[in-house]
């Protein structure tokens, strides 16, 4: 065993060697000192908000990790402000359940200038439409008629020719669910879902962007997606097309919070934040183009002209409520 003397020993070498750490500043930020953002988003939204922290002077002064929306979602719930992460980037429904749930986020000290109001405690940073997706080549082979709302999907006619989410595997999913709920109510809504799930057979996808690779390979005629992914590609020349639906466009928003750590929060991460919301916007709309703040624009085909909210707040309880509704109709 060793001895209280050797202990404060150790103890001293290790303390001036954080003071070293500390006066060395210069030559690099220790891994204690970065700050750690959780992160569901995609890779490009990742790419874009690292390469707006490092132009700006936060180059290895952070650390991204990421997970998937219901792994992240579940360690937000589960361990509210002992979660590692100084930085959340997540799904705003997510954000408003762990934020009642464990009051967990601290308010944000910068202007936040959304086009529509949003909590005190996160910003969005981007935001996706659905739409339907068309291979207008497979569309036109199969004569098929181009559709015109979600509901067309389950006619006969599509049986082996779309290609939709499965709302365990992503929430991209819940864009379409939404507009079925709200438009038809649920009653019909199972009746509608359990066809469509007939028609998509082996195509109910568990990713997002499952979907538009099969549209893009001509494997299915008809997706549904998120709608800036096929308008890029409509414009890039490819025989894709996309269709707003007659039952409206809905919106999921993701956002970034800060985990309220008190008197341990680390003095970068509010800058950080204000950094990719106020930097970062501008690269993060290349991919994204759906405008969230006062004074952006985008092209006229950036955003749906009948774009709709669920009437519901969007949560968590409302998200599974309506996974069981689509285990139903399986």
């Amino acid at each position: 065993m060793r001895s209280i003397k050797f202990t404060k020993l150790v103890c001293a070498a290790m303390a001036a060697a954080v003071s070293i750490g500390c006066i060395a500043g210069c030559a690099g930020t220790s891994a204690e000192e970065q700050v750690v953002i959780y992160s569901n988003a995609d890779d490009e939204a990742v790419e874009s908000m690292k390469k707006t922290l490092d132009e700006n002077g936060y180059s290895g002064k952070y650390i991204f990790q990421s997970f998937g929306t219901s792994e992240l979602g579940g360690k937000l719930l589960a361990e509210g402000k002992n979660i590692e992460a100084d930085v959340v980037t997540m799904s705003t429904y997510y954000l408003d359940s762990a934020q009642e749930q464990n009051d967990m986020f601290t308010d944000l000290t910068f202007d936040v200038n959304t086009t529509e109001e949003c909590p005190s405690f996160y910003a969005p940073f981007l935001g996706n439409q659905g739409a339907l997706i068309v291979n207008t080549e497979v569309l036109a082979a199969n004569n098929l008629d181009m559709p015109k709302s979600v509901k067309d999907l389950a006619k006969p006619e599509y049986n082996g020719f779309i290609s939709v989410v499965d709302i365990q595997g992503s929430s991209t999913a819940w864009l379409m669910i939404q507009s079925l709920v709200d438009t038809y109510g649920e009653d019909e809504t199972k009746t509608i879902l359990t066809d469509i799930y007939k028609n998509a057979g082996a195509h109910l996808e568990q990713s997002g962007s499952g979907p538009i690779k099969k549209v893009r390979a001509g494997e299915v005629a008809i997706g549904f997606g998120l709608r800036h992914q096929a308008v890029a590609d409509k414009a890039d020349g490819l025989p894709i097309d996309y269709v707003d639906p007659e039952e409206g466009n809905y919106t999921l928003k993701e956002g970034l919070a800060v985990v309220d750590k008190g008197e341990n929060t680390n003095p970068l991460v509010m800058e950080m934040v204000q950094c990719i919301i106020e930097k970062g916007r501008p690269d993060l709309m290349k991919t994204y183009p759906l405008p969230l703040y006062e004074g952006e624009t985008a092209e006229s085909n950036a955003m749906s002209a009948n774009s709709k909210t669920f009437p519901e707040p969007l949560t968590v309880d409302l998200l599974e409520k309506h996974q069981a509704l689509s285990e139903s109709c399986k």
